[in-house]
């Protein structure tokens, strides 16, 4: 088996290896950097993320690196800036043992001047983020005319996030003689007309098929109903208890709703999203990397470049539309030859691009059932055994307190001791999924909020169908007005110049101000209150149909006239209550500041009797 100690490597860089405890190369490194230390020539390297691309190509550009220059030698262009910083950190412990070496990063969201003076102390190396690198280049800052090589590291990455038109241009400032290297997970299409582009003759190394998955991470998928999706998420983290992963959505807003409700529910998850602050990503980070938060829920910008380890899951709360990206996301699982596990949670709808992830991994994703209640409590009740039998007993520390719990405890039999020691750990998980719902999507079932009553009150509004109103724009319209996180909507009825509307009278006074202050098409809405003559009782189940999925989708309703088509309604829609949808509120963005749990991980929360009601789409 090759070692590091077999590579020709100047000795300052073995000892890094050395103190860094790298003993064997990982494939792509055994193959990538002796080549690289005996050519010159464009080299293109697939492999999947975590496989150790840095050490790859961050080893030969070092050893080749004249100290002596004070110019920039390597250029390496990565996707983000938390890619950015990983290098550069990276670069700085290869290269420990050699003092005259600098590095300097390059990335958005950071102080610009600071950057400029480290690129005028004479770095040899310099990585950035290509907006931040072109802005540098242009502002005569950053002069890239005399290096040597250029990397690219995450090709395929960077053409996704929209940086083809940054990279053209930055190429042309580059001298024709240079050597690219091109790292890249996937061979997409923009990569190789990239490569085609711009690289001579490359040289190619792939180890393992860049098109498909890590052979040592299980694929596995769960079919609910859109509204379960969040629910189900929270049975897996409970089947799990040792969870340690990444939630993938596929907003800012979703990212940061969910992971507020997970908080709320007594689960140690944050977010990070493209809204925070460098500073809050960091403190997001750096409690995801020590494991105080155990989900991380984020968008695949904000994700991307991360380097986590140890990552036991990747759930994906909705699948990615293009395949590659899927490929991308189970990778940062199973790292460095440990197991790892992918999980998918889709709705009917996303079938289709189930299939086209299976036909590119070239492997099936299997189906699971989401677990039921007794299963998690199962699961949750041995996991708790099992860490009684693991702790350690500090007998020292507590041998004086002995006695007492004796005498206090020695009634009970030792039947009954373990009952009420299991019980107070348990008692919450119990309570929490006593007669849950099965949430697979095939089985028809009762939502939170079919057993509520609904008291509507009618609203009349100045405008209608010569104002452009429409059902769907009327929805779309309350949805942006952020009345309520849910708001439940009975009939709508649109005249010529003006509408009659039915909502939930438990938010009367938000929706009038709501209506007060805001104009639809330009139009004032003069709301006012309107007697409903449609039900001798206006206490009454609202039963809607509903059209569209997904975050954002609008609900429409159909509902007959007349009091004997009331009555065939009726009788029509009690056989199944489960039909009964709900209008989803208007997301509103991520909060400044960091929202972090404040409670340890622990399943369903410390104290289920106190969870507060919501409807179906926020349970």
């Amino acid at each position: 088996m090759l070692k590091f100690t077999d590579i020709t490597l100047p000795e300052p860089l073995l000892r890094a290896a050395a103190h860094l405890n790298y003993i064997s190369p990982t494939p792509i490194q055994a193959s990538t950097i002796p080549w690289l230390l005996e050519n010159d020539g464009d080299l293109i390297a697939l492999a999947q993320t975590g496989t150790g691309k840095t050490a790859a190509f961050g080893f030969p550009v070092l050893s080749q690196t004249d100290i002596e220059k004070p110019w920039v030698q390597t250029l390496i262009l990565c996707p983000t800036r938390e890619l950015c910083l990983q290098i550069t950190n990276d670069f700085t412990d290869y290269a420990r043992f050699m003092p005259r070496l600098k590095t300097a990063a390059v990335y958005g969201g950071a102080s610009i001047q600071k950057q400029k003076d480290a690129l005028k102390a004479g770095p040899q190396t310099v990585v950035g983020t290509p907006g931040r690198v072109l802005d540098m280049i242009k502002q005569g800052a950053l002069k890239i005319e005399q290096i040597s090589r250029l990397v690219l590291d995450e090709a395929d990455e960077m053409l996704n996030m929209g940086f083809k038109d940054d990279l053209f241009e930055i190429m042309g400032h580059a001298p024709e003689d240079k050597q690219i290297l091109l790292f890249s997970a996937t061979t997409t299409r923009e990569v190789t007309k990239l490569a085609n582009t711009f690289l001579r003759e490359p040289h190619r190394i792939s180890e393992g098929n860049e098109q498909q998955g890590a052979e040592n991470i299980q694929h596995f998928f769960y079919r609910v109903h859109a509204r379960d999706k969040y629910l189900a998420l929270k049975r897996i983290a409970d089947m799990n208890p040792r969870i340690y992963g990444i939630v993938f959505c596929r907003t800012r807003i979703e990212t940061q709703e969910i992971a507020t409700k997970l908080q709320n529910d007594g689960y140690n998850a944050d977010a990070l999203h493209g809204d925070l602050s460098q500073g809050q990503r960091e403190l997001v980070m750096n409690r995801f990397r020590s494991k105080y938060v155990q989900l991380l829920i984020a968008t695949d910008v904000a994700a991307r470049g991360l380097d986590v380890d140890d990552l036991s899951h990747i759930i994906n709360y909705h699948l990615p539309t293009e395949p590659d990206v899927y490929i991308h996301r189970s990778g940062r699982t199973g790292r460095a030859g440990k197991s790892g596990v992918s999980i998918s949670i889709i709705h009917p709808r996303e079938s289709a691009a189930l299939k086209a992830v299976e036909k590119r991994l070239n492997r099936e994703i299997v189906y699971l059932p989401v677990p039921t209640g007794r299963e998690i409590c199962e699961k949750q009740l041995f996991n708790f055994i099992d860490t009684v039998e693991r702790v350690e007993v500090a007998t020292e520390e507590i041998e004086s307190f002995l006695p007492n719990v004796y005498k206090k405890l020695g009634w009970m039999s030792r039947e009954d001791l373990i009952q009420r020691f299991v019980s107070v750990e348990f008692n919450r998980f119990l309570s929490y999924y006593k007669e849950s719902a099965d949430l697979n999507q095939a089985t028809q079932r009762h939502s939170p909020r079919d057993d509520q009553k609904v008291v509507f009150k009618t609203f009349r509004l100045a405008v209608g169908r010569r104002n452009g109103v429409t059902k769907r724009g009327l929805m779309t319209f309350i949805n942006r007005l952020k009345i309520a996180p849910s708001i439940e909507i009975g009939n709508i009825s649109i005249g010529e110049g003006h509408t009659l509307i039915e909502l939930d009278s438990a938010h009367e006074s938000r929706i009038m101000k709501a209506f007060a202050r805001n104009n639809f098409n330009d139009e004032p809405l003069s709301p006012s209150l309107q007697a409903s003559s449609r039900d001798d009782s206006p206490e009454r189940e609202g039963k809607y149909s509903r059209k569209g999925s997904g975050s954002g989708r609008e609900d429409s309703y159909s509902r007959s006239q007349g009091d004997k088509a009331r009555g065939s309604r009726d009788r029509k829609f009690s056989k199944n209550s489960s039909d009964k949808p709900y209008i989803r509120s208007a997301k509103t963005k991520a909060p400044k500041g960091i929202t972090t749990g404040k409670r340890d991980y622990s399943g369903p929360g410390k104290a289920p009797a106190k969870r507060k009601k919501t409807s179906a789409q926020d349970a």
